[in-house]
């Protein structure tokens, strides 16, 4: 290890976990492990639905396949090492593994929170602007709003994660989570994190906040033009597919503002911890339940391939029984 100032650069660090009490180790592997199973399943499932019916190829569902993506990369970034940690007593990372986790983390929560708005915004035009739908919405300007939005991610990142590394790590490895987050990072770093944390509060109030603003504004007007449907059924349904979404976009971004947008972020706590759950684990588990429960095409796309499977099953089975009469 180099010296570094009065101290010795630190080479790795040790992530303390969710809990050091052995005896829910292997209670919360079979939790974590059964989320993440879903979580892969339910995505990768949505993803191929949407790939393989020509129906479904619109902007929204575009959106969505895209969400699914991100979802997978965000939850694929955190919950395998933390099964990991659940089987092992080493719980040690490097410094290059930690500073990659930290750069892919912030890249595709970045872009979960600005994909979350640009589906907030096309169900807008969708429903306030239907004459202008096909025009706004194009598939080139929906490439063009998920490149945008995976560019901003990127730049985040990048300032994000040198914003924290550019401090020194001299004393302590020991990181109270169970992967490399920002606050837990700042409160090890054995430098002045004033200017860290100013920057850590302004860059995420203005991606947070302003994708935040975006998806409450497009839903606000959602909620006045739904207010105008002149059938109740059509009202009720319109407003218990909102509250869906909504219920998801609560948590994801309040859990969010928690941890980044806070007076003295940096200070890390065993709730952080809890609360990074959430956003980190649980979002992506409930994004393709939630975009898809209530929604008749993807169920009905979903029957269709269902019956397409049980009759080429049922299609194998039947020579069979033939041929064993012929032999």
């Amino acid at each position: 290890m180099a010296a570094v100032g009065n101290g010795t650069a630190v080479t790795h660090f040790i992530l303390l976990g969710l809990t050091n009490r052995m005896d829910l180790q292997g209670l919360l592997f079979g939790s974590f492990l059964l989320i993440y199973t879903m979580t892969l399943m339910g995505n990768l499932g949505m993803m191929a639905l949407i790939h393989a019916d020509p129906h479904l190829h619109t902007p929204m569902y575009f959106f969505l396949s895209t969400l699914s993506f991100v979802d997978i990369c965000y939850s694929s970034v955190v919950t395998p090492r933390l099964l990991a940690d659940f089987l092992t007593t080493d719980k040690s990372i490097s410094y290059t593994g930690c500073v990659a986790q930290m750069a892919f983390f912030l890249l595709h929560g970045t872009a979960e929170c600005l994909l979350l708005a640009t589906m907030a915004y096309d169900r807008f035009v969708a429903i306030c602007r239907p004459l202008l739908y096909h025009t706004l919405m194009s598939r080139g300007m929906c490439i063009r709003l998920v490149a945008v939005a995976y560019t901003l991610s990127m730049a985040n990142s990048a300032v994000q994660t040198s914003n924290v590394f550019r401090l020194p790590f001299c004393g302590p490895n020991h990181i109270n989570h169970y992967f490399c987050d920002i606050p837990p990072l700042l409160q090890l770093s054995t430098g002045d994190t004033l200017v860290a944390d100013i920057l850590v509060f302004l860059v995420s109030v203005v991606v947070v906040l302003s994708s935040f603003l975006l998806t409450l504004t497009s839903y606000t007007l959602i909620v006045f033009t739904i207010c105008h449907i002149p059938s109740a059924m059509g009202r009720h349904k319109a407003f218990s597919t909102c509250a869906s979404h909504l219920t998801v976009i609560t948590i994801f971004y309040s859990t969010v503002i928690f941890m980044y947008i806070r007076p003295e972020s940096g200070q890390a706590s065993n709730m952080d911890k809890v609360v990074s759950v959430f956003y980190a684990i649980i979002i992506p588990l409930l994004n393709p339940v939630i975009y898809t429960l209530r929604n008749r095409d993807f169920k009905r796309a979903l029957g269709k391939t269902l019956r397409r499977v049980k009759a080429a099953l049922s299609w194998h089975r039947g020579p069979f029984p033939e041929l064993i009469q012929l032999i």
